[in-house]
């Protein structure tokens, strides 16, 4: 909520860092928004000790840097009257060629096309979030159950089409409808969380334990 400040960029960038694993380092893909860069270098740098260029005086303090396996790009969008006219894609830190050899693996190139379809998706499903909307939220808390509902909703009972899988054999539908040639599958099936497609119906009604689960003497 509110604008793209530089604590919020903190703020995400925070708790990507405490989801990956020990040693990964992800390569990062944002818009031109200039809060980005200090955020990352922040959570993904070091303390590098410059060399001495002077034989007498004081040797230079040491300055953080970004690591030196990180690697970032930008994706700018110039807009005239709501339209792009412009695209232009740089590597602000690492090399071309290391972000072409990740990107390459996947047949990608730089682009934000993931996140902004993810953006979508939540204004289509969240009215609070709209920009033009007579439903707006009263308070964070309300907007963040709206988001939570729809995070279960778009894991776990939507299923994506990107994700689906060929069947062994096509399997006959009611009537005379033509057969099933694949398996719908949602982001969660892929992820090994659940082995079905569930319903709005078992999402609302599924008990959550209570986390952090009480500690037993």
């Amino acid at each position: 909520m509110g604008d793209r400040t530089l604590a919020m960029a903190q703020a995400v960038l925070h708790q990507i860092a405490q989801l990956l694993a020990p040693g990964c380092m992800p390569l990062f893909l944002s818009d031109g928004n200039p809060n980005y860069l200090p955020a990352i270098v922040s959570h993904f740098g070091h303390w590098v000790q410059l060399p001495q260029r002077q034989a007498r005086g004081p040797a230079p303090k040491p300055r953080w840097m970004p690591l030196p396996e990180l690697l970032y790009a930008q994706v700018v969008k110039t807009m005239r009257r709501r339209r792009i006219v412009e695209v232009k894609r740089h590597v602000v830190v690492g090399t071309q060629a290391a972000v072409d050899q990740v990107l390459g693996a996947c047949g990608w190139q730089i682009n934000t096309s993931l996140v902004e379809r993810l953006n979508l998706s939540l204004r289509q499903r969240v009215v609070a979030i709209r920009r033009r909307s007579a439903s707006p939220c009263k308070s964070g808390d309300g907007l963040n159950h709206q988001l939570v509902l729809f995070q279960v909703y778009h894991n776990f009972v939507l299923p994506h089409a990107s994700l689906r899988q060929p069947l062994p054999l096509p399997e006959a539908t009611n009537g005379t409808g033509s057969a099933r040639k694949w398996r719908p599958r949602t982001p969660a099936m892929a992820a090994g969380l659940t082995d079905q497609v569930w319903s709005l119906q078992e999402v609302l009604r599924f008990r959550v334990p209570p986390w952090p689960q009480p500690q037993t003497v």
